[in-house]
């Protein structure tokens, strides 16, 4: 059995809340770290008869405001439950922040495991199921958005309204203010900027949109399809095409220029291509993809916006440059404009 400590939680009232709110779990339990989940301090229980759960909190220290929402996370599982999109059991939540010094939530402990890299697809994924999976993967994302968020209790979970304009305020605010500390600018990222708030497609009605929708934040049953959808913090409600247009961009397309990352899990063979995936998801969803690229592109320059602030902090010293390869980085945002810039191209023909 595992040493009796987990960080973050006193064992003790945690259990006594367990066994007082939570049907079907008899503490003492068996803790495990799990890792993995944006650093929430996440941990498997075990109780003595073999029945197992999952028990959730942010990390310690001072956080961020909305930062490692444990609420918010809850109530996906609790909404998306009853769903065709498959989440956890959410089992109980604690808001006494009495019991363990922050919220938590305690969820149904699912038999599947994240990918986070090509040797993970490579070991858990035969070739012959790998098509299987990218399926899966976007008939979940195309089910997610299919849900009206009112009919599942999840209407007021952001704002409805202009959310590629909200995000391209953010994300140009942030490029904005980490000019000076990394002590680069490309043009290519105001020009960009300003073509997306010229071009802005129609939203339409907003859907939930997971916003880190990825294999790492799925887990892969046994039979290679999404067994659950997991890591639910940074969800809101949007325009669920710029949801699927980022969970799309690392997926391979041959041919187009853009080649999938071989390091990250999409960079295994055997995939089917991008735009067959996205036809899959248009079918599904009945959604108009003719404004694709559009979204394409806006995620590619928002992830040329979030490397620069990384790669700002590194040069500034708030992060430490050991094992980092900044050359590398600094190269990143560079081909993260050039393929936003590529995708804008396409739309200009």
């Amino acid at each position: 059995m595992s040493a009796r400590q987990a960080e973050g939680y006193d064992i003790p009232a945690v259990e006594e809340w367990i066994g007082n709110n939570i049907d079907g779990l008899t503490p003492p339990f068996e803790w495990t770290r799990l890792e993995g989940g944006h650093s929430n301090l996440t941990y498997k229980l075990e109780d003595a008869s073999g029945r197992q759960a999952v028990v959730r909190r942010p990390p310690q220290g001072v956080l961020l405001p909305k930062a490692h929402d444990m609420s918010r996370e809850w109530s996906l599982i609790s909404g998306l439950g009853p769903t065709a999109v498959p989440v956890p059991q959410a089992l109980g939540f604690c808001e006494d922040p009495e019991v363990t010094g922050a919220w938590f939530y305690v969820m149904g402990l699912i038999d599947g495991r994240p990918l986070y890299n090509t040797e993970q697809v490579l070991a858990w994924v035969p070739e012959e199921r790998r098509a299987t999976l990218a399926y899966s993967f976007f008939d979940v994302l195309a089910d997610l958005h299919s849900l009206v968020p009112d009919e599942v209790g999840l209407g007021e979970l952001g704002k409805k309204e202009n959310y590629v304009g909200r995000q391209l305020k953010t994300w140009y605010r942030s490029w904005n203010a980490s000019v000076e500390p990394a002590q680069y600018d490309d043009p290519r990222a105001h020009e960009l900027q300003q073509y997306f708030l010229d071009h802005m497609p129609e939203q339409g009605m907003a859907r939930v949109v997971h916003g880190d929708y990825g294999l790492h934040n799925c887990l892969i049953g046994a039979d290679s399809t999404i067994a659950a959808v997991v890591d639910w913090e940074i969800s809101t409600l949007g325009d669920p095409l710029a949801d699927m247009a980022y969970a799309l961009c690392p997926w391979p397309q041959p041919g187009d220029g853009n080649p999938a990352d071989p390091q990250l899990a999409t960079g295994a063979p055997g995939f089917p291509p991008r735009d067959e995936l996205a036809q899959r998801y248009a079918a599904r969803t009945g959604r108009n993809l003719d404004k694709l690229d559009y979204y394409i592109g806006f995620n590619r320059w928002k992830s040329a916006a979030i490397v620069h602030g990384v790669y700002a902090r590194y040069k500034v010293g708030q992060k430490s440059t050991e094992g980092v390869d900044l050359d590398a980085l600094h190269g990143r945002i560079d081909q993260c404009l050039g393929w936003a810039e590529d995708a804008v191209n396409r739309l200009r023909k």
